[in-house]
Formats: structure tokens, sequence, C-alpha cells
């Protein structure tokens, strides 16, 4: 099976001050397309750090990294956001919308940097968010949304583009658990579409939706479990 993200040895350091941490240490990992991931693990294990890697928003210190056959990991901060406009879309735990922005206009960003114009541009942001329930409520501000609503522009967003990797960090932290499961039923539909999904989360309880899961601690993957199957998450 085609290989979308293959790691070998990841390793990254960060100093603070005279003391050097290492967040991630040799992480080798390959995920094919098409897969459900999600990486477990409690604060500081170095889940967030290997998004952040994975999302070509930060670089290894070490290692090597590979994303859909194009080697990544000493790519310049230009083309690493060209790379991450491309393949990927990114679901935050705190949302990241623009509070002075309608949905439509929130969702719209990430096509403006895509140089989608015009009219087609605003197709594609309303189908993202009729695609999240959210057809009526294009012109309401965040402010306007409860947090389920919130978290749905910010899904909506990821997926305007189409990109085959969706990486999402934490997103049903901030949601009450009813409303985490509507997100977790998006991501699996998602998945069933054929995108790639990273999702990143300490919940145990969220994590076994995805059909593999790895754990990290102090940097390390510790185990790793997959029934191929995943589970549905009620709510």
């Amino acid at each position: 099976m085609e290989q979308t993200i293959q790691i070998l040895d990841l390793t990254k350091v960060y100093d603070q001050g005279t003391v050097q941490v290492e967040a991630l240490k040799a992480v080798s990992l390959s995920v094919p397309a098409g897969e459900f991931l999600s990486v477990m693990g409690a604060s500081g294990s170095g889940k967030s750090t290997l998004m952040n890697i994975l999302g070509c928003l930060d670089q290894p210190s070490y290692g090597e990294y590979i994303l859909d056959g194009e080697p990544v990991s000493d790519l310049t901060d230009r083309k690493l956001a060209r790379i991450r406009n491309r393949h990927i879309g990114f679901i935050f735990q705190g949302f990241n919308l623009l509070p002075s922005m309608s949905a439509l206009e929130n969702v719209e960003l990430p096509l403006i940097y895509r140089g989608i114009r015009g009219e087609q541009r605003r197709e594609m942001a309303e189908e993202a968010l009729a695609r999240v329930g959210l057809q009526t409520r294009m012109k309401h501000k965040p402010g306007e949304m409860s947090g389920g609503q919130q978290q749905r522009v910010a899904i909506a967003r990821a997926i305007a583009t189409k990109p085959p990797v969706i990486m999402a960090d934490e997103p049903t932290g901030n949601l009450d658990s009813r409303t985490g499961a509507h997100v977790v039923e998006i991501l699996n539909s998602l998945h069933a579409e054929g995108s790639t999904i990273l999702l990143i989360t300490h919940d145990a309880g969220i994590s076994v939706m995805a059909k593999r899961q790895i754990r990290l601690m102090d940097g390390h993957i510790v185990g790793e479990d997959g029934s191929g199957e995943g589970r549905q998450v009620s709510s």
C-alpha cells in the first residue's frame, strides 16, 4: 500500500537555556494512504510535537520525513508552507477562527492562499460548510456560535481544499461529550471517503475510533494497537 507519511528516527530537541529537552526520540512510523491513525499520550509525551512536524509546521532536529514521496525534513519555511497548503488540513482544539470574520469568510481563507478566486472560492467554502451541517450559519461570526459549531467551522476550513491528509489535534478537547461525538462522526465520514486522518488525543474513548492507535510516552512510541476495524463513539 502507498505510504502517505514515512518518518525514520525522527528526533526533536528544544534548547531551554542551558538545558536541552528531547521532545521526540528517534521515532519511526509509516502511515499508509487512507489510514485512520490516532496518536495518544499524556501532556508532555511528544504527541503535539509529532503532529507539528508531520504537519510541516516545524522541522525535526534529526531524522527523515517523507510526505507523499517527497523528502521534507530540510525544506525552507516557504516550501513547507506550500506543501501544507497542498497536502494537509488542520483541526485544532482551540478552533483558531478569526472572530471578526463570518464562518464563510473563515473557511475561504485557505482557498485564498491557494489562489482560488471569486465565485469558485465561495462555492467551495459553502460546500464545505454544508458538509458539516452549517449551511444556515454561514454568515454568523464565531462569537455567535456554540463551541461545537465553531469546531465544525474549523473542520469545514480544513476540508475546503480537499486535502489528502487531515490532522486533528485534540479536536474534541473543548467540547462536551455529545458535541465531541458529532465531531467524531464527521471525521469517520471523511475517512470513509478516502481521507488519511491523524488524530492527536489524550482521550482513550476517542482514540479507539481509529483503526490503528499508537501511544507516546516521553518522546517514544511505547505501544501500538489496531484491530483494523475502529469503533464507533456513542453520543
